[in-house]
């Protein structure tokens, strides 16, 4: 079994987006695939339930059918950090727990596309945040990086905290969500010299963003072949 934690240079870079692509070229390969939102904040109520969009995205995009308590453990309703929402509601994000989950689709799966929360270090509880969890699950990590301006900074500052922390840097994207982003060429460029790993595709701006049209910008195959056992 194999799979990626797919992390981003901070919120609203495109985690989903690139998560659910990922998923949906997986799938086209004839893998079962699953996909994971382990902590999600900014949920909406459904049936009595508390969902988050993106969790839902990863599922329908997925063709592992696997229990929603499985795919986001932990879920909240205010759009605010993790840690702070768990503690309004009286919560502890155990990343055992997280872990015990993601062990649960391993056992049904051959991939799992697991999408983080915020950017690299999010806090989750008083101890712990995401590094601590990547660490733990034990998966390769993609890094989204938002095109826009400050990405340079925030994408090597991000590829330095993985690599210091031990994990496996197995590539980054980049995803346009700027329109007005000038220099996007060169900025690319430096990306490319500077981050000690493989650029896995550039996506275009998309509105709305649509992961089976996002797919076929992810060059990914050598590292999928590498990664799928």
């Amino acid at each position: 079994m194999s799979g990626f934690f797919i992390t981003g240079t901070d919120t609203g870079v495109g985690k989903t987006l690139v998560s659910a692509a990922l998923i949906h070229k997986l799938v086209s390969q004839g893998l079962r695939v699953a996909g994971m939102k382990p902590v999600a904040t900014g949920c909406k109520w459904k049936g009595g339930t508390l969902h988050s969009e993106d969790a839902d995205l990863l599922m329908r995009e997925a063709n592992v059918k696997a229990p929603f308590d499985w795919v986001n453990p932990y879920a909240f309703e205010p759009p605010i950090a993790p840690h702070i929402a768990a503690k309004q509601h009286k919560t502890y994000i155990s990343t055992t727990h997280i872990a015990d989950c993601l062990e649960r689709l391993r056992n049904m799966a051959d991939f799992v596309v697991v999408e983080g929360v915020g950017g690299f270090k999010v806090p989750l509880n008083d101890d712990q945040d995401t590094t601590d969890l990547v660490a733990l699950l034990g998966l390769p990590v993609i890094l989204v990086v938002g095109l826009r301006l400050g990405c340079l900074n925030h994408a090597l500052l991000t590829a330095e905290a993985i690599e210091r922390r031990g994990l496996k840097f197995a590539g980054w994207i980049g995803n346009r969500v700027d329109p007005g982003m000038t220099q996007m060429e060169p900025n690319l460029d430096t990306l490319r010299q500077r981050l000690r790993a493989p650029c896995l595709g550039v996506i275009p701006l998309m509105v709305p963003p649509v992961a089976e049209q996002a797919a076929p910008f992810l060059e990914v195959h050598s590292v999928f072949q590498n990664t799928v056992k």
